[in-house]
């Protein structure tokens, strides 16, 4: 989201108070925006990145097999208490535990007792803590390269995207840092269709020829790296190439997708 191409589908950046109110820009909205009204509403289906049955599961996500799912039909984030619980964690993260125990009425600490007879004090709940436009550090893209004979032409398809945070972790010495990034989940793209092509995206190059999020995809309005291509040992490009490296296998990657097509035209 740093590289300016794709910045309109990061800004304007929304903005939950401490109240719990979400304010978001009365013109255009992110591409994140999108994602949350649609997904709590229920007009658009979530699936988990990882197995929630499997804790020592890989992130298999990009498959779709993982539905996020309401406990009844036309169930969502408002009406269904189970649903709500769930995608909460998708959506946020929880915030530090309180060190200032609860009191009762006599002024007195909260002691509870544990499920292995330990006891301890009793705290706050740990509150959520959102995420927002500016959590979104990156999108990633399932796509399908399509060569058709018939016309010598590549064809491009959106299969699936997941926004993407930063995880943080405490080092030795208590301070937050960071540890890597995490797929919060996955939304298939044929679906979001209906939903983006309901918005209006930022044009640079014509501020009164107006452009949906749908359009923004299909001309391919964006700028990304391979990260992953499909192989027998199902691994990415980070598994065994770091750095410049990287860059140069996805670079390396898609000449091999030109070549397939420059062939056509060689005799």
């Amino acid at each position: 989201m740093r590289e300016k191409i794709n910045q309109p589908l990061y800004y304007p950046l929304d903005e939950i108070t401490a109240n719990g109110t979400w304010i978001t820009s009365q013109d255009k909205v992110s591409l994140w925006t999108i994602i949350r009204c649609n997904v709590l509403a229920g007009n658009i289906k979530a699936f988990s990145p990882y197995n929630v049955n499997n804790l020592f599961g890989k992130y298999d996500g990009d498959q779709l097999k993982y539905p996020i799912e309401s406990g009844f039909p036309g169930g969502n984030f408002y009406t269904d208490s189970l649903y709500r619980e769930s995608l909460t964690s998708y959506f946020g993260r929880l915030g530090e535990q309180s060190d200032i125990p609860l009191t009762d009425e006599f002024g007195e600490p909260r002691v509870i007792t544990l499920a292995n007879g330990d006891k301890t004090f009793e705290y706050e709940p740990r509150d959520t803590i959102w995420y927002t436009s500016k959590d979104i550090v990156q999108y990633r893209i399932k796509e399908d390269w399509i060569f058709d004979k018939n016309r010598s032409a590549i064809d491009r398809r959106i299969i699936a995207i997941a926004p993407v945070v930063l995880e943080k972790g405490v080092d030795a010495n208590g301070n937050e840092i960071i540890v890597g990034v995490k797929e919060l989940f996955w939304l298939y793209f044929p679906h979001m269709r209906y939903v983006l092509n309901n918005y209006n995206v930022y044009n640079e190059r014509n501020d009164s020829q107006w452009m949906s999020f749908d359009d923004l995809f299909w001309k391919r309005r964006f700028s990304a790296v391979i990260y992953k291509e499909s192989n027998t040992a199902d691994r990415a490009i980070e598994s065994y190439r770091t750095g410049v490296d990287a860059l140069l296998e996805a670079e390396k990657i898609k000449e091999e997708i030109r070549t397939v097509e420059s062939d056509v035209w060689q005799y």
